[in-house]
């Protein structure tokens, strides 16, 4: 993890955490930004719409480059370009030239599941769990070693919420159907995981209460510079700020019903981006709400932790 100090803000304290949209361009279901920082702009990818994007710093409009299966995430590589696990496996990509290969087939069935949230290490580790299209506990966090995939954790229906604490020595990982977050012991040196323990955990929706009333489920997360967990509650209109130790540190409510993934960026990386979805919303929902699917910014006071690169050798 960088320790290098950021850059001062002149941001008022009127600015802080006051919400609006990075881009008026809506994805289905916006997912797995990345601020980049040597080309200083975010990525980010549409999973059902089969699509990566690039939104420039100070730009409105992203721009677009079609995928040819649904991605679970996107990470970048030191040379410039990206790997996109895809429910067809992995691919790496490049943003100059456009060139798109596929580089390992998936370890699983592509028929059942895909995968989904992914990051690196400080290592350069791929790390990246799967989905499972049934929403059966058949799914599992995988670690790219040696140009093979190799499972690390089972059990779990939704991987999600993957993140590092800033001394690496924890890695955070959720479970979205089950709605919890776990917390395990990381040895960045090896890769080792120990057992996993719940960090967190989050009361299920009841099948007749309203989504007024519920406070969602964890979905993909972040880590600030003071080790605070930042997570983004599907369906529950809100992102959660919390403490090394698991308590709720602060509540920000968003003007959409769906966040996806918070991510720090810009220059001081005090700019929290949040990607949403408005995949199978309702009408009356995206009537009320134009900015879902949307990328969301904001101001904050603790900046976040840079991307780690991904390693690959050909």
């Amino acid at each position: 993890m960088s320790s290098q100090p950021h850059a001062a803000s002149t941001t008022s304290s009127d600015d802080l955490y006051r919400l609006e949209p990075a881009s008026l361009t809506p994805a289905l279901l916006g997912e797995s930004p990345f601020w980049h920082p040597l080309e200083q702009c975010l990525y980010y990818v549409d999973i059902p719409g089969k699509a990566l994007f690039r939104l420039d710093n100070g730009a409105d409009t992203p721009t677009r480059w079609p995928l040819n299966d649904e991605p679970g995430c996107v990470v970048p590589l030191p040379d410039g370009r990206l790997l996109i696990p895809q429910r067809n496996g992995l691919w790496r990509f490049d943003p100059a030239t456009g060139a798109y290969e596929k580089l390992l087939d998936p370890p699983y069935d592509a028929s059942k599941r895909r995968f989904n949230d992914g990051k690196a290490d400080a290592k350069g580790r791929l790390w990246v769990g799967t989905i499972d299209d049934a929403r059966q506990p058949e799914s599992a966090l995988y670690c790219l070693r040696d140009g093979a995939f190799e499972q690390v954790q089972d059990g779990i229906t939704v991987s999600n919420g993957l993140a590092w604490s800033p001394d690496g020595h924890t890695m955070y990982w959720a479970d979205t159907k089950a709605h919890e977050i776990y917390r395990l012991s990381f040895d960045a040196e090896t890769g080792t995981v120990g057992p996993r323990e719940v960090f967190a955990s989050f009361e299920k929706r009841a099948p007749d209460q309203s989504l007024e009333n519920y406070g969602g489920r964890p979905d993909g997360a972040a880590v600030d510079v003071e080790g605070a967990y930042w997570i983004a509650m599907m369906e529950g209109q809100q992102l959660l700020r919390l403490s090394p130790s698991g308590d709720v540190l602060q509540r920000v409510e968003l003007p959409v019903r769906c966040a996806t993934m918070p991510t720090f960026g810009g220059a001081d990386m005090r700019t929290l981006f949040v990607t949403t979805a408005r995949e199978k919303r309702s009408e009356a929902e995206l009537a009320a709400q134009p900015w879902a699917g949307c990328v969301l910014k904001m101001r904050v006071p603790v900046a976040g932790l840079p991307v780690q690169f991904a390693h690959w050798e050909d």
